[in-house]
């Protein structure tokens, strides 16, 4: 009973935050919960993140295939600043997520954080929720940060 009042206050501060991927991933649990399909939930959970990042890999890959991007500009990206940048700040992001994975997967009970966190991002800031593993991730380097300096 507590797991589905929570995910209905979730998918109300998901509409009420126009955080729509938040309230329809709630929406999709709640019926799931609610029509005894929750034998699917261990699969979610082992596999969710995957198929997520598959599903966003998809997106991020089709102006290459569509032909939006030109393999001459594609090349070119290589040798400027903003190229090389990007270069790092894949390295960056990659690393720092699997910190952040491996948080969620030591301490899920963050997750509530992450996603007040990220909604309070979207309502306040105008930000654009991208996951809860790159929250993770900044979480985990926070953390990080705040044990090395108190040494």
């Amino acid at each position: 009973m507590v797991g589905e009042m929570i995910l209905v206050i979730l998918i109300i501060v998901g509409v009420f935050g126009r955080a729509s991927i938040l309230a329809t991933a709630a929406s999709v649990l709640l019926i799931l919960k609610l029509t005894s399909l929750q034998r699917y939930f261990p699969a979610l959970e082992r596999r969710g993140l995957e198929i997520g990042l598959l599903f966003l890999m998809i997106s991020v890959l089709v102006p290459l295939v569509n032909g939006k991007i030109q393999t001459r500009e594609l090349w070119g990206t290589f040798f400027t600043i903003s190229g090389i940048f990007a270069m790092i700040g894949g390295i960056l992001a990659t690393y720092l997520n699997a910190q952040g994975l491996t948080m969620l997967r030591t301490e899920p009970q963050l997750m509530l954080g992450l996603v007040l966190g990220s909604i309070i991002g979207i309502v306040l800031f105008k930000g654009i929720p991208v996951g809860p593993l790159m929250a993770a991730a900044i979480a985990a380097l926070l953390t990080q940060i705040y044990y090395w300096i108190r040494q």
